[in-house]
């Protein structure tokens, strides 16, 4: 199995991308709003998927956090509030803003395993730091880490009762960026004392099954590499210090704050200690210079994918949507009462 996981062109899959993946046997896939369409078309994609492999577990990825990362859109699917809605309900009644998210993430969650994906990259467990770019922003489930670790709990917990995993991101903290990605490397210069923010809420909730790395370079740890290609990040700050021990994802290689061809950065990334590369784009090249340069998934990595995979498949009825959605409502509308 190749220890990556990768896009999709279209709505439907091409033959040269069948003769690909059957071949590649990459271990999962993510879907983008190009993949999306309706209900029955992204089922039937994701059970060739499944065809293609000759298994039902299979892991297949989706960035649906609500607000503006949210791929299945209304109308067909319905809009999810960003985290900051969350954030603002626990400023007046925080037992009521942990049910809203666990309800929300729920009926979220109806929606992925109907249609056959299995994961979410969700929730975002950045603390949100005054005057940092918006690329975190209103994705944030606030600014304070306690807070973060509760709503993101709830999240996690709303998720599975769906039969889906959560996606706790990005290790280990992109709170205090202050440029985006995608298009640039951002440097935090905050202390080892000042990052211990940072890491709370992924302590918190370091018994996630899935963990997703950010491209940030952190002085105070590594001022060489950023965390989804550092040793040193990775080994004693997400798997010792945070005490992550899940199935750990590299954000997407196409941002630009990494650097070199996208299989070189894959390389890096799997040598470094992340478990599965994430190519989000589709470019065969890229895919196959990926399988070419990377090498079998290892024993460890199999088997936090294995453990990740083993919790989901349907575990509702999309059915019961409506009243969570409801009870969702409710909660949220304490904030204009």
């Amino acid at each position: 199995m190749t220890p990556a996981i990768f896009g999709l062109s279209g709505l439907v899959l091409s033959a040269e991308e069948r003769a690909f993946f059957a071949d590649a046997d990459p271990a999962g896939y993510i879907l983008f709003g190009r993949n999306i369409e309706s209900r029955a078309q992204v089922r039937a994609l994701t059970d060739q998927l499944r065809a293609i492999h000759g298994r039902d577990q299979l892991l297949i990825t989706i960035d649906q956090e609500g607000g503006r990362v949210q791929r299945m859109k209304p109308p067909v699917w319905p809009a999810y509030p960003a985290g900051s809605a969350f954030d603002a309900l626990y400023d007046i009644a925080p037992a009521s803003a942990i049910e809203a998210a666990r309800v929300n993430a729920q009926a979220l969650g109806l929606d992925l395993a109907e249609v056959g994906i299995t994961c979410t990259h969700a929730p975002v467990l950045d603390v949100r730091q005054p005057g940092a770019h918006d690329v975190i922003g209103d994705r944030a489930l606030g600014h304070e880490p306690l807070r973060v670790a509760a709503l993101g709990r709830a999240v996690l917990d709303g998720l599975a009762r769906a039969g889906v995993l959560g996606t706790i991101k990005h290790l280990p903290g992109h709170g205090r960026t202050h440029c985006d990605t995608h298009k640039a490397m951002p440097t935090v210069t905050a202390s080892e004392a000042e990052l211990e923010t940072d890491l709370a809420p992924f302590k918190a909730l370091n018994h996630a099954l899935t963990g997703m790395t950010g491209h940030l370079l952190f002085t105070a740890w590594d001022s060489e590499n950023p965390a989804t290609q550092s040793p040193f990040i990775i080994e004693q700050i997400i798997r010792r210090r945070i005490g992550f021990d899940g199935l750990l994802f590299t954000d997407d290689l196409d941002m630009e704050a990494l650097s070199g061809t996208v299989p070189q950065r894959a390389e890096r990334s799997i040598a470094a200690g992340c478990d599965l590369a994430l190519n989000c784009w589709a470019k065969m090249a890229d895919m196959v210079g990926i399988c070419q340069r990377l090498p079998v998934m290892g024993e460890a990595a199999a088997a936090r994918l294995e453990r990740a995979l083993a919790g989901t498949g349907p575990a509702g009825d999309v059915a019961q949507q409506a009243a969570l959605l409801a009870k969702r409502d409710q909660f949220l509308a304490l904030v204009t009462a």
